[in-house]
């Protein structure tokens, strides 16, 4: 994770925003790659608890969301991780090696390598 962050660190010269979930592990990523020198804020959804059968595939409630400063001067409504997760689900639907409960994963890293490539190519 080190090796990328500061990787990107140095591709991205000028100040950006950055937003992540509440995952502590994030923070002190971000604060060694970037120091002081990102506008970053956290976003926390706390989700209803429903573990009936027929929801079990369906996306629980969000009942509240806590936004976090926690360097910088991030815009507040901008802090979202909403365009990640679509990414994400763009990813699953279009890569079948990406989609769960199916058996058309890449055994290889290397082919899991060249599929990833070839959708962001494509897009």
């Amino acid at each position: 994770m080190m090796l990328i962050g500061k990787d990107l660190s140095y591709r991205v010269p000028q100040r950006f925003q950055l937003s992540t979930d509440a995952f502590t592990g994030y923070s002190d990523a971000v604060d060694s790659v970037f120091g002081s020198e990102i506008d970053y804020g956290t976003i926390h959804k706390n989700y209803k608890s429903d573990f009936s059968m027929q929801h079990r595939y369906s996306p629980p409630q969000v009942v509240s969301v806590y936004m976090a400063v926690r360097s910088g001067m991030p815009v507040k409504k901008m802090i979202s991780t909403s365009h990640v997760e679509k990414q994400n689900l763009t990813m699953r639907m279009n890569m079948r090696r990406l989609t769960r409960l199916t058996n058309a994963f890449s055994k290889k890293l290397s082919n899991l390598q060249a599929a990833v490539s070839l959708h962001f190519f494509l897009l």
